[in-house]
């Protein structure tokens, strides 16, 4: 198994992952022919502040995206970044095995070469543990707003 930054070239991988990972979600196929084009306008537009990693055997098998926030300069402080990890998938039958264990390290350890002061996420129940290990905790320091009318919080 390796894990390598994704490229152009493996647009289609990852929306296909996406794929199963919303099928599994819903627990049935999803129709939607359209997906790699509106995946691909995605891709695009997320590509220049978003780092995507790719983890393989002789397929894709997980992936993981981290979009950097660059804080606006302050007079007489450096500059500083902040990450944000989502996304973040490994197919039913190489979970368990390390593999979001690597994925999540090379995404850590670009933060840590970046000099980023933070990196936030919002995790799945299932996920939780796995953070946890990394060192993540539950944050105090952050608010949210949830749209009106949106779902429930829980």
């Amino acid at each position: 198994m390796t894990i390598r930054l994704a490229t152009d070239a493996d647009i289609a991988s990852v929306a296909h992952l996406r794929r199963v990972w919303t099928e599994e979600a819903c627990g049935e196929p999803v129709d939607d022919p359209d997906h790699l084009t509106v995946f691909t306008q995605w891709w695009e537009e997320e590509r220049l502040r978003r780092t995507f990693w790719l983890a393989e055997t002789d397929e894709p098998i997980g992936f993981i995206t981290m979009v950097e926030f660059v804080r606006m300069p302050r007079p007489g402080q450096r500059a500083s970044r902040w990450g944000y990890i989502g996304n973040a998938f490994v197919v039913p039958e190489h979970r368990g095995s390390g593999v979001g264990t690597d994925l999540l390290t090379a995404a850590l350890d670009h933060a840590d070469t970046r000099g980023h002061v933070r990196v936030v996420l919002s995790p799945s129940e299932r996920a939780i543990p796995l953070y946890r290990r990394a060192g993540f905790d539950t944050a105090d320091s952050l608010m949210l707003r949830r749209l009106p009318g949106g779902p429930p919080t829980g």
